[in-house]
C-alpha cells in the first residue's frame, strides 16, 4: 500500500447534498482531498489554503466515508496530509448506513410498547438536527409564542402526567405553551443519560472555576463540548436547544427568562453532576448554561455562506433572456439605488416569499449591491460582489452584469448558492408602481376612503372572531373527546379483566354444575358471560365511533385554523391602512367629531377613537406625568402597585434603544416593549408610526392594547404621576 500527498479541510456548516455527485456535511467533519485532484483542475500550490476560491472540491468525508463534491465556501483549510493508496482488492460486504428517520421508527416502536425514552443516539441520526420528539415540542412552543411570564415555570399539567407513561406525541395544537414547556422539561428529565455526557464534566468544572471572563469561558466550554468523547447526537441536540433558549432569552423583557433564569431551569437537566454535593451541583449546572447563553442571546442565527456556482441547468432560450440582460441596471424595475435598510424593510413588509429588490450596498463601494429577498416571513440580505467586470454572490464571479445575475435567479433556485434559500426571485418590488398610501388629495376624499377601509376591517374582524370562537369551542370539545377515549380505554381494561376473572372462575363452576346435572345454573353463568362480552363489544364500538368523530373534528379544526391564518395578512394590511389614514387626517387637523362620523361612531363614550371634549386638558400631554426614565421592572411594579386598571408609565427598556410601557391590567402590572424605528415609535410592526412617545401615548389613550396582545385589554387611561380628577 503506497501513499500520496493530500490536504485536510474541516466543515464549518451543515450541507445536505443536492446532486448525486455531492456529499453531506456536518460541522466538524474532516474532508480529505488529493493534491492531484486540485492540480487536475488547474490550481497551483498554495491555492488549497483558500477553499472558498476553489469552488466545488472533490474529496472524501472521513466520518461518512462518502466520496464526492462539497462546497469550498463551507469548509476551512486544516493542513497537508498523506493519503493511503490501497492496492486493488475486492470490496468486502459492509452494513448499509441507517436510513434518515429510521431511528425515529425504532423510537416510535419503543414508545408504543411503553418503554422509557432511549438514549439520544437511538432517537435520531444525521442529517436530522435533533430528536424528532424534541423538535416537535420546540416548534409547538415557538409557534405559541415565547413571551409568557409563566413559560417553563409551571408544573402538574395533564400533558406532562400523560407523558410519564407514554411519550408518543399526538396533536399538540390544543395544549397551551405552559403545558408544552413542562413537557419539554420532562423530556430532558426522562432521558436515561444527560445531554452533556459525564466524560466532559471534569473539563467543564475546571473551565468554570479557572476562567472568570465570560467570553473566554464560553469559548472554552464550546471547545470542551466538541471533544470526541461527546457523541455527535448529543452535540447536535445541545446546539438545537441553545438556539431555542437563545430565542427565549431575547424575549426576556416579556417573559423575564434571562440567561441566569434559564440556567436555573435547564442547567441541572442538561448537566447532571453525579457525586457532587447538593449545594455544589446545581450552581455549576446553572453557571454552565448561563455562560453559554450570555452572548448567545444577542447573536442572530448565522446563515451559511453562499454556495459556489455549479454548471447551470438548461435555462429559457437565449432570445428570451437577451432583452433582460441587455437592459441597463438603472432601468430595472427592481433596482432602487441608494435607499436605506429601513426603507427596504418597509417596502417588503407583509409580502410573500420570493419578493425581492436590489439596492446599492451600504459599503458604498462602486459596483457592490445588496439583494434583499423575502423568505420564511423574514428579509434575507445577500451581498452582490463585483470584480474585473464580473458579478456574483461568491467566488468565482461568473455573471457579466447584475441584470444577468438577477435574471438567472428568476428562473433558477437560490439553493444553488445557499441550501436554506430554496426559492427563486419571484416577485420584484417595482419602483414604477409605488404609490403613496394616502392617494386622495382632500380631507373629504381621505375620510370617505377611511370609511371604506374601516368597514372592510370590521367585516374581516367579524369573520375572524366567528372563526376564533368556533376554533376555541371545537378545541375544547376535542380535548373532552380525548379524555373520554382515555376513560373508554380504562373501562375496557376493567371489563376485560373482569371477563378473564369470570371465565377462570366459571369454568370450575360449570364443570361442577354439569356433574350435578344443574343445567339451569350452567346456562345462567354462560348468559352472564355473553352479556359481559357484549358489553365490552358495545364499549369498543362506542370508542371507535368517538375516535372517528375526533378525527373528523380535528380535521375540521385544522381547516378553521388555516382560514384564520389566511385572514391575518388581510386584517394586518387593512388595520395598517386604516391607522395611516387616521394619522393623516389628524395631522391635517380634521375634527374628531367628523372622524367619528366616517368611522360610524354614534356614542362617543363607547368607542376607542372618541376624544374628550377637553382633549387639550388631558394630563397625557405632560410627559412628566408618565415618563419616569431609567427604572427597572421591579421599581415600575412598586410604583403601580394598588393603582386602578389603565394606570401606566413609560420607562427606558433593558433592551438597548427601546422603551417599555408598564400598565395595570386586572389589578396586575404588565410590561411591553416600545420599539424606536426609522418610521417612528410603536409596539409592533406595522404600527411603529408615531413621531414621539407622546403621540403614541395619546393614541393609546383611546385605543386598546389588545390589538397587540390578547392579555392587554386596556387603554393608557391614567398617567401614574397625574393628579386624580376632583370629585
Amino acid at each position: 500500500m503506497g501513499s500520496t500527498d493530500g490536504f485536510q479541510y474541516r466543515a464549518l456548516y451543515p450541507y445536505r447534498k443536492e446532486r448525486e455527485e455531492d456529499i453531506d456535511l456536518l460541522p466538524g467533519d474532516i474532508l480529505v482531498v488529493s493534491k492531484g485532484a486540485l492540480q487536475a483542475l488547474g490550481f497551483k500550490d498554495g491555492d488549497e489554503q483558500t477553499p472558498n476560491q476553489i469552488g466545488w472540491i472533490l474529496g472524501v468525508n472521513e466520518r461518512t466515508k462518502q466520496k464526492g463534491d462539497f462546497p469550498g465556501t463551507y469548509v476551512e483549510y486544516v493542513g497537508p496530509v498523506k493519503i493511503s493508496v490501497p492496492s486493488h482488492r475486492p470490496r468486502v460486504q459492509r452494513p448499509l448506513p441507517a436510513t434518515p428517520g429510521a431511528s425515529g421508527c425504532r423510537l416510535q416502536e419503543a414508545l408504543e410498547q411503553g418503554s422509557p425514552l432511549p438514549d439520544l443516539q437511538e432517537q435520531f441520526s444525521p442529517p436530522e438536527v435533533a430528536p424528532p420528539l424534541l423538535v416537535k415540542l420546540v416548534e409547538a412552543i415557538e409557534k405559541k409564542g415565547l413571551d409568557s411570564e409563566m413559560l417553563y415555570r409551571t408544573s402538574g399539567s395533564e400533558l406532562r402526567q400523560a407523558l410519564r407513561t407514554d411519550w408518543t406525541l399526538g396533536d399538540l395544537e390544543p395544549f397551551d405553551v405552559h403545558s408544552l414547556g413542562e413537557a419539554l422539561r420532562g423530556y430532558l428529565q426522562d432521558l436515561p443519560s444527560p445531554v452533556v455526557p459525564v466524560s466532559v464534566h471534569g473539563d467543564i468544572l475546571r473551565i468554570l472555576q479557572e476562567i472568570p471572563q465570560p467570553e473566554n469561558c464560553r469559548k472554552q466550554l464550546l471547545l470542551a463540548l466538541e471533544s470526541p468523547a461527546v457523541p455527535l447526537q448529543n452535540t447536535l441536540t445541545l446546539q438545537f436547544l441553545l438556539r431555542h433558549l437563545g430565542k427565549v432569552s431575547q424575549q426576556a423583557e416579556s417573559n423575564s427568562l434571562h440567561p441566569r433564569a434559564l440556567g436555573e431551569i435547564f442547567g441541572p437537566l442538561l448537566l447532571r453532576l453525579p457525586g457532587a454535593s447538593p449545594e455544589l451541583s446545581p450552581d455549576f449546572s446553572v453557571l454552565f448554561l448561563e455562560a453559554l447563553l450570555q452572548t448567545k442571546e444577542l447573536e442572530p442565527e448565522q446563515l451559511p455562506p453562499a454556495l459556489p456556482p455549479k454548471p447551470p441547468k438548461p435555462k429559457p432560450s437565449a432570445a428570451s433572456l437577451a432583452n433582460g440582460n441587455s437592459m441597463p441596471l438603472q432601468d430595472a424595475e427592481w433596482y432602487w439605488g441608494d435607499i436605506s435598510r429601513e426603507e427596504v424593510n418597509e417596502k417588503l413588509r407583509d409580502t410573500p416569499d420570493g419578493t425581492f429588490l436590489v439596492r446599492d450596498a451600504s459599503s458604498k463601494i462602486q459596483g457592490e449591491y445588496t439583494l434583499t429577498l423575502r423568505k420564511g416571513g423574514n428579509n434575507k440580505l445577500i451581498k452582490i460582489f463585483h470584480r474585473e467586470g464580473k458579478y456574483g454572490f461568491s467566488e468565482p464571479l461568473t455573471f457579466g452584469s447584475v441584470v444577468e445575475l438577477i435574471t438567472h435567479y428568476r428562473h433558477e433556485s437560490l439553493a444553488q448558492y445557499n441550501a436554506k434559500l430554496d426559492t427563486r426571485l419571484l416577485y420584484p418590488i417595482s419602483k414604477y408602481q409605488q404609490d403613496q398610501v394616502v392617494k386622495e388629495d382632500s380631507v373629504e376624499a381621505v375620510g370617505e376612503q377611511l370609511k371604506v377601509y374601516h368597514q372592510q376591517y370590521q367585516d374581516k374582524s367579524w369573520e375572524y372572531d366567528l372563526l376564533y370562537e368556533e376554533y376555541t369551542r371545537t378545541s375544547q370539545e376535542l380535548q373532552m373527546k380525548r379524555t373520554a377515549i382515555e376513560a373508554f380505554n380504562e373501562t375496557i381494561k376493567i371489563f376485560e379483566e373482569q371477563c378473564q376473572t369470570q371465565e377462570k372462575c366459571s369454568k370450575e363452576y360449570i364443570e361442577r354444575f354439569r356433574r350435578e346435572g344443574n343445567e339451569k345454573e350452567v346456562q345462567r353463568i354462560l348468559m352472564n358471560s355473553e352479556k359481559l362480552k357484549s358489553r365490552i363489544t358495545e364499549i369498543h364500538d362506542s370508542k371507535m365511533k368517538l375516535e372517528q368523530d375526533l378525527k373528523k373534528q380535528a380535521s375540521e379544526n385544522r381547516e378553521i385554523d388555516k382560514r384564520m391564518n389566511s385572514l391575518k395578512p388581510d386584517l394586518m394590511q387593512l388595520r395598517k391602512l386604516r391607522d395611516q389614514y387616521l394619522v393623516w387626517l389628524t395631522q391635517k387637523g380634521a375634527r374628531q367629531k367628523k372622524i367619528n362620523e366616517w368611522l360610524g361612531i354614534k356614542n362617543e363614550t363607547e368607542d376607542q377613537y372618541s376624544m374628550m371634549d377637553d382633549e387639550e386638558e388631558l394630563p397625557h400631554h405632560e410627559e412628566r406625568t408618565w415618563y419616569v426614565g431609567k427604572i427597572n421592572r421591579l421599581q415600575a411594579e412598586e410604583m403601580l402597585c394598588g393603582k386602578r386598571d389603565g394606570t401606566f408609565l413609560i420607562r427606558e427598556s433593558s433592551q438597548k434603544g427601546c422603551y417599555a410601557c408598564s400598565v395595570v391590567v386586572d389589578g396586575d402590572t404588565k410590561h411591553c416593549v416600545i420599539y424606536k424605528t426609522a418610521t417612528g415609535y410603536g409596539f409592533a410592526e406595522p404600527y411603529n408610526l408615531y413621531a414621539s412617545l407622546k403621540d403614541l401615548v395619546l393614541h393609546y389613550k383611546h385605543t386598546s392594547l389588545v390589538q397587540h396582545n390578547d392579555s392587554l385589554n386596556v387603554t393608557l387611561a391614567h398617567p401614574v404621576l397625574s393628579q386624580p380628577p376632583a370629585r
